[in-house]
């Protein structure tokens, strides 16, 4: 038999997380602790066998408008479990059914990091992967949601392998810009929350040029700020002859290491600071004893059309495989206020999506 606990304490909750094959930090605490800054409640939940064996765990977050009229609930990267172990997943989704109607929202939403196809990062998703997961959602009326709150895919690269193995690894234009990198004298070297600042002017700068929305300066100062304090957060800055062109900042928990924000400037992109950032990121990552290294994102199908290529094009360079995820799921709880959230919000999205753009080229606040 299978049953529920609630977790009210931080050590025990990250040590449950470890207990599973492969934990992830939006389930962590920590991740929990910070969206409560900004208007998330978090609920904390082990599901453990008779043996007192945890079996998966789920982080769920709460939030209301302003009103009081939708709540939501939402498991980011959850929930956590094995994704063969079809007893847990059933009896995980029965528990979590009922959670969502005792909090009267609108809907429950998930996207575990289940696999549903993969293959070599240059070819895609050649090989479908058993997922009884997404079978299960199914069979208990679950939804497959109109939009992704993560990303839909992911490309892995395996840490157990020697340092000359994971270069030999890579495709041979990544290899030499790596090596041409340290010929032109990048340097790459650890960094904390003195140089945010710095590190957020290039991630503004990067979203400029490359038009993507970012959050203001204080959010990530507190979301890298509390990872770094945590001891999960590993800032690093290329430079050129002192100066600052790129940087990365890496996430880790457990075995994982995820390459969650990047960012670089026009100046000295010749020299191919970003190839010598990454692998400098990856050698970090197996040195303190990571197994996987998470790119974080890649396109749903890998085309070249898709608006994701020019940065799936560089990450799978590093070799590794590439992931499909079996996507966003959502319990609707309430139908009617479901269908009217569904319909309104995409399109409330879009239009804060098009008056940040115009604030932006126009040179006004954002």
């Amino acid at each position: 038999m299978i049953r529920s606990l609630p977790i009210e304490d931080s050590r025990a909750w990250d040590q449950a997380l470890l207990q599973l094959p492969f934990p992830h930090i939006l389930q962590s605490w920590t991740w929990g602790a910070f969206k409560a800054l900004y208007g998330w409640r978090p609920m904390r939940w082990l599901w453990v066998d008779a043996g007192g064996r945890v079996r998966a765990a789920a982080q769920v977050l709460c939030r209301e408008d302003r009103l009081g009229l939708f709540r939501l609930l939402y498991i980011p990267r959850g929930p956590l479990m094995d994704p063969a172990d079809e007893e847990a997943a059933e009896a995980v989704l029965r528990d979590l059914e009922a959670l969502a109607r005792r909090s009267r929202g609108i809907l429950l939403r998930i996207d575990p990091e289940v696999v549903e196809a993969e293959g070599p990062a240059e070819e895609g998703p050649r090989a479908p992967v058993a997922a009884p997961l997404k079978t299960i959602l199914l069979r208990r009326r679950w939804r497959p949601a109109a939009e992704s709150v993560q990303f839909p895919a992911s490309l892995w690269l395996d840490l157990e392998a020697d340092e000359e193995t994971l270069l030999r690894g890579m495709h041979p234009k990544t290899r030499y810009n790596i090596r041409l990198a340290e010929r032109k004298g990048v340097t790459v070297r650890p960094v904390g929350p003195e140089a945010f600042d710095l590190l957020y002017d290039l991630y503004a700068e990067t979203a400029r040029r490359d038009r993507f929305v970012i959050r203001p300066r204080a959010y990530y100062r507190q979301a890298w700020g509390m990872f770094y304090e945590a001891g999960c957060a590993r800032p690093l800055l290329a430079e050129v002859g002192g100066e600052p062109v790129a940087m990365v900042i890496l996430y880790r928990f457990g075995p994982i290491a995820w390459y969650f924000y990047g960012a670089s400037r026009d100046r000295h992109r010749d020299k191919m600071p970003n190839h010598r950032l990454q692998w400098e990121a990856i050698r970090w990552a197996r040195s303190v004893g990571c197994r996987r290294y998470d790119f974080w994102g890649a396109p749903a199908e890998p085309v070249e059309s898709d608006p994701m290529w020019g940065v799936y094009r560089f990450k799978r360079g590093f070799g590794g495989r590439y992931v499909r995820f079996i996507g966003t799921w959502d319990y609707p709880v309430r139908p009617l206020l479901y269908r009217l959230y569904t319909e309104l919000i995409p399109r409330y999205l879009a239009w804060l999506r098009r008056r940040y753009w115009r604030r932006i080229e126009g040179g006004g606040p954002t």
